[in-house]
This record gives C-alpha cells, sequence and structure tokens, in this order.
C-alpha cells in the first residue's frame, strides 16, 4: 500500500463494500430500534439489579454498537475496487500460498471482510505476516515475529487472484 494511506485503509471490492454498507444501515436503523424496544420492555419488568434480560439486551446492545463503529470506520476508509489480477506479486486481495515455518498454508490477504463466504484463512497486510510478505514475489522468502518472539520463515510459493 502506498505510504500515505493510513494503517486503517482497508481494500475491499465493490460487493464488499456495498454488502458492509448495508450490514451498518440495517444496524443504524431496525437493529437500533429493535434493541431499543427490547431493554424498554425488559425495564418495565422491575429491578434492574437482578434483570437478567435488561442486562442481556444491554451487552447485545454495546455489541452491536461497537460493530457499527467498525463498520462505520472501515467504510470511511476504505478503496474500492476490482479484485487485482495476479501478477505474481503478494498484494491485498490476492490469495497467497506460501510455505510457513514449513507448512504449505494457502489463504487470502486482506480484510476479513473482503472475504465474504469463503472458507480461505485470512490475514491482514498489517499483520506480521502480512507485512513480511507484501510486495514478494513467488519464489521470494522473509521471516516475520511470531507473537511468542520466534522468527517464522516465509516463502512464496504462488499467488492468484481472488474469486471470492
Amino acid at each position: 500500500m502506498a505510504s500515505t494511506e493510513s494503517e486503517n485503509t482497508v481494500w475491499l471490492t465493490q460487493e464488499a463494500y456495498d454488502r458492509l454498507a448495508l450490514e451498518l444501515e440495517q444496524l443504524t436503523t431496525v437493529g437500533r430500534a429493535e434493541i431499543s424496544k427490547r431493554i424498554e420492555i425488559a425495564r418495565e419488568e422491575g429491578d434492574l439489579k437482578e434483570n437478567g434480560g435488561y442486562h442481556a439486551a444491554k451487552d447485545e446492545q454495546a455489541k452491536m454498537e461497537g460493530r457499527i463503529r467498525t463498520l462505520t470506520a472501515m467504510l470511511k476508509h476504505a478503496i474500492v475496487g476490482d479484485h487485482p489480477a495476479s501478477s505474481g506479486v503478494v498484494e491485498p486481495g490476492t490469495v497467497v500460498t506460501a510455505h510457513i515455518h514449513g507448512d504449505e498454508e494457502k489463504f487470502l490477504l486482506g480484510s476479513r471482510e473482503l472475504a465474504g463466504d469463503t472458507d480461505l484463512d485470512v490475514y491482514s497486510e498489517q499483520s506480521p505476516l502480512g507485512q513480511a510478505i507484501m510486495g514478494l514475489k513467488i519464489g521470494e522468502s522473509s521471516t516475520y515475529t511470531a507473537p511468542n518472539g520466534a522468527e517464522i520463515a516465509v516463502e512464496i510459493i504462488d499467488v492468484e487472484t481472488f474469486i471470492p
């Protein structure tokens, strides 16, 4: 990614952007109305200290508001474009096959939101692995430091266009 982009920037296809925008709209309209109604009904049941329904609804509301904040920030900073055609170089939105610490793995480099319903593992380009392999070509190697401090070797075997 270009150095002018922030670390919050995420690459999305138009389909992924539209899907997330629709989810955000649903959460901010219908979702908020439904959770407010559930909280109000639970409040009417009496003592809030021991009201499990009230506390469950408030917890759900907090999770929903967190998702709304995440989606809002993601869509604000999204770069929308077509799936990058593979040129044999690791970049966001490509499917990478690599030897990682001796094991062959195939994964999508990018956002989990980009992956949609795919069964592929997804690694962010901001992750230690993503940073280590960004820009590498087939046959090139790198290392990254795992959370436990171990140095992990990575060799790029293949880079493909992601097709959801």
